[in-house]
C-alpha cells in the first residue's frame, strides 16, 4: 500500500493515531497544508508571533521525521486541490487525515472525499475523549460546561500512544523542502518555542520540577508570568502535544505528590478546552454568526475608530491598552486578560464580537478554533454561557489583578486621552438660512 497522511492540529509523532496506522505499507508522504486566511472582519493573514511559531513547529516535525527517514512537504496550496494531485503523481492507494473541529474544516474534508478516488480515513486525534464515549452521543452534547463536565470526568482517558519505531520511506521522487524560518524572534516575556520536543520540556519543568501546579488555581489569574499559568495551550493547539498527553503527565504528578485542588482544577481547563472541541463539531456554522448558539439577535455597531484603538491597544483603558500591546508582542495573552479586553470591546465599545474574536485569531500562537469562538461567543452572551454574557468592571479587574499597576506600566498601557468621536468638515450639519 502507498499512502498519503496530511497533518492538521497533529503536528506530532507520539500519540498520534493516523500516522501510526500508516506505519506499514510500501511508501508514506507526509503532507502539511499551510492553513488558509480569507479576508475575516477586516483582518487577514497570521500574525508575525503566531507564523513563528508554527514554522518552529513544523520544522521540529520536519527533523523528527527525517530521522526515521521521512520528510515532511509543506505546501501553500488548499488541500482540496493539492491531494488529488498528490494521491495521481505518487500512485495513492489511502489517504489519512488528522482531526480537525471547524465549520470550514468540514467542508474542506467533504469536498475531498468527493475528489478522491482512493479511501479517505479521518483520524480524531485532538481530544481526550473518543466520541463514542459521550454519554448520548454528539447528538445530546450538552450545551453548557457543567453538565457536560458532570458527564465525562470520570470517564477513563486513553492512554497515548507510543510514537512509531520505524516509517515506511517516502515515494519515490518525492522531494522535501525545510521550512523556511521566521525572520521574527519569541519576545523575551513569552520565550517559548514549537514542537514537541520544547513542549515536553515545558510540561516537565512546570509540572514536574517547579510544582508550579500545586498553586495553579491561585495564579492561572496572573496577567504575565509564565510561572503562573501552565502556557501548554500553543502546544495543544498545534498538536506538538496532545491533550492525552497532558492529562496523563497531570495523572503522574498526582500519583507522586497527591491530588489537590489545584491539580483538578488544570484538568478542568483541560475539560474546558475538550467541551469546546466538541462544541465546534456540533456548532458548525453557528460558531461565526453574530446571534452564536443561542441566535440572539443584539443590536450593535462597528465603529472602525472605535475597533482600531482597541486593536492598537489605543483605547481610554490603561489596562486594556497594555494586554493588547502584550498580545501583538508576544502572541499571548493570559485567560483573565482575554475575557477583560473581550468585555471592553463587547460592552463598552458596544462592537460585534466577531471582529474581536478574528483579531485574536490572527494573533494568539495558541488559536484554535473551537476555544476562541466559543469563548468570546460566551463573553458576548450569544454561547454556551447560562448566564447570558460577561460583563466586566474594568477599573475593579485592575484594582483586582495589577493592583500597582506594574503590568500596565511594562505593556505601556497609559495613553494619551482621546475623544470618543471625531468629526471632520463632511460631517458638520447644514445651516439652514
Amino acid at each position: 500500500m502507498r499512502a498519503l497522511y496530511l497533518f492538521r492540529n497533529d503536528l506530532r509523532l507520539a500519540d498520534n493515531p493516523g500516522l501510526l496506522a500508516h506505519a506499514d505499507g510500501e511508501a508514506l508522504l507526509c503532507v502539511y497544508c499551510w492553513p488558509a486566511t480569507p479576508a475575516w472582519c477586516n483582518l487577514t493573514g497570521i500574525g508575525e508571533q503566531r507564523d513563528r511559531f508554527l514554522r518552529e513547529t513544523l520544522r521540529a516535525l520536519q527533523e523528527e521525521l527525517e530521522a526515521l527517514g521521512q520528510g515532511l512537504l509543506v505546501l501553500h496550496t488548499d488541500p482540496r486541490t493539492a491531494i488529488p494531485q498528490l494521491v495521481e503523481m505518487f500512485d495513492i492507494d489511502r489517504v489519512g487525515i488528522g482531526g480537525a473541529p471547524g465549520h470550514y474544516e468540514d467542508r474542506q474534508l467533504k469536498a475531498l472525499r468527493e475528489r478522491l478516488d482512493v479511501p479517505l480515513t479521518l483520524y480524531d486525534n485532538t481530544t481526550l475523549y473518543d466520541a463514542d464515549q459521550l454519554p448520548g452521543g454528539l447528538d445530546k452534547l450538552a450545551k453548557q460546561f457543567t453538565p457536560f463536565r458532570r458527564a465525562v470526568e470520570d470517564l477513563p482517558v486513553a492512554t497515548p500512544l507510543e510514537q512509531a519505531a520505524t516509517l515506511p520511506p517516502p515515494p519515490e521522487g518525492a522531494q522535501f523542502r525545510a521550512v523556511t524560518s521566521s525572520s521574527v524572534k519569541p519576545h523575551p516575556a513569552f520565550p517559548l518555542r514549537g514542537g514537541s520536543a520544547e513542549a515536553q520540556r515545558r510540561l516537565r519543568q512546570w509540572m514536574f520540577e517547579r510544582k508550579r501546579v500545586q498553586e495553579y488555581k491561585f495564579t492561572r489569574n496572573y496577567l504575565d508570568g509564565l510561572d503562573g499559568s501552565s502556557v501548554l495551550s500553543p502546544w495543544l493547539a498545534s498538536g506538538a502535544l496532545s491533550p492525552r498527553q497532558a492529562a496523563f503527565a497531570l495523572f503522574k504528578y498526582e500519583d507522586a505528590e497527591g491530588r489537590n485542588e489545584s491539580t483538578e482544577h488544570l484538568f478542568m481547563e483541560l475539560l474546558w478546552r475538550e467541551f469546546f472541541q466538541w462544541r465546534a463539531r456540533v456548532d458548525g456554522a453557528r460558531l461565526f454568526h453574530p446571534g452564536g448558539l443561542r441566535k440572539k439577535k443584539q443590536l450593535r455597531t462597528f465603529e472602525a475608530r472605535d475597533f482600531a484603538r482597541w486593536c492598537q491597544g489605543d483605547t481610554d483603558s490603561p489596562l486594556v491598552n497594555a494586554l493588547m500591546h502584550q498580545l501583538t508582542a508576544t502572541g499571548w495573552m493570559s485567560n483573565r486578560g482575554r475575557q477583560i479586553a473581550a468585555s471592553y470591546l463587547i460592552n463598552e465599545l458596544n462592537h460585534d464580537w466577531r471582529y474581536g474574536a478574528a483579531f485574536f485569531e490572527k494573533h494568539l500562537v495558541d488559536y484554535d478554533v473551537g476555544s476562541n469562538y466559543g469563548n468570546w461567543q460566551y463573553i458576548a452572551g450569544v454561547g454556551t454561557d447560562p448566564r447570558g454574557g460577561r460583563h466586566f468592571n474594568i477599573d475593579k479587574q485592575a484594582s483586582q489583578y495589577d493592583p500597582d499597576g506594574s503590568f500596565t506600566a511594562k505593556w505601556d498601557g497609559q495613553r494619551v486621552v482621546q475623544p470618543r468621536y471625531i468629526n471632520d468638515a463632511a460631517d458638520w450639519p447644514i445651516e439652514q438660512s
